[in-house]
């Protein structure tokens, strides 16, 4: 009877921190790239969450990085149906490029030392394809890609508007970014001063019990003379 051993999470861990990570962050360049086609202004792909470790050119590499990437711009020159049409199908044709590619080089018996690895990519890109591509709205009421485009070709209209925009604005990213840096770094300053004050009461505390010890000692040494 087969269970769930060493070579089983060894398999899950790879693709929990490795695969999964790269297939989104494939999926995301999806965007950048076509944007790109359609004179895309002030695109940026973040990768991971947190406090910024470096931010070069266009990519913002965050300190926490796993499963969350994303893609941000704040305008195109070139608008209309057809653009924002490719914009949204860019992370579905490239992760079926990726996948197709991949799944034709293992049938060309290519890849074979590290088969499995590289049939689990070929999953979870298809598998991020198939809940792309099929028309529907998401968790918190935002439709995926799929339900964007068929609104887009059938009603011509964008529904990719919310609350919060489907793919948000470069500049109200970082501002948003930079107001939660100083609001950490004021709970820090906050966190500090605690910390501070507590010490000092906790070392007026013991001067008090040393003077307390002191007065204490003086006293039994004047009864016992």
């Amino acid at each position: 009877m087969n269970v769930f051993g060493l070579a089983d999470l060894l398999s899950l861990i790879i693709s929990a921190f490795i695969i999964l990570p790269v297939v989104i962050f494939i999926r995301e360049t999806g965007y950048l790239l076509v944007s790109a086609i359609f004179g895309v202004k002030n695109p940026r792909l973040t990768i991971g969450s947190g406090p910024r470790i470096v931010k070069i050119w266009m990519f913002d590499i965050r300190k926490y990085y796993h499963l969350y990437s994303w893609y941000s711009y704040d305008d195109l020159r070139s608008k209309g149906k057809i653009a924002y049409t490719f914009i949204y199908a860019g992370p579905i044709l490239i992760n079926m490029a990726v996948a197709f590619a991949i799944n034709a080089m293992l049938a060309n018996g290519l890849l074979e030392e590290y088969r499995t690895f590289w049939d689990r990519f070929v999953f979870y890109a298809f598998y991020y394809v198939l809940f792309d591509i099929v028309p529907m709205k998401t968790a918190n009421g935002k439709p995926n890609n799929g339900l964007i485009i068929y609104e887009m070709l059938r009603y011509g209209r964008r529904t990719d508007y919310n609350e919060e925009p489907f793919i948000p604005s470069t500049t109200e990213v970082e501002e948003q970014y930079q107001e939660e840096m100083e609001h950490i770094e004021e709970l820090k300053e906050q966190q500090k001063e605690q910390i501070e004050k507590e010490t000092e009461e906790e070392k007026q505390k013991l001067e008090e019990q040393k003077e307390l010890e002191k007065e204490k000692l003086a006293k039994q040494k004047e009864n016992s003379e």
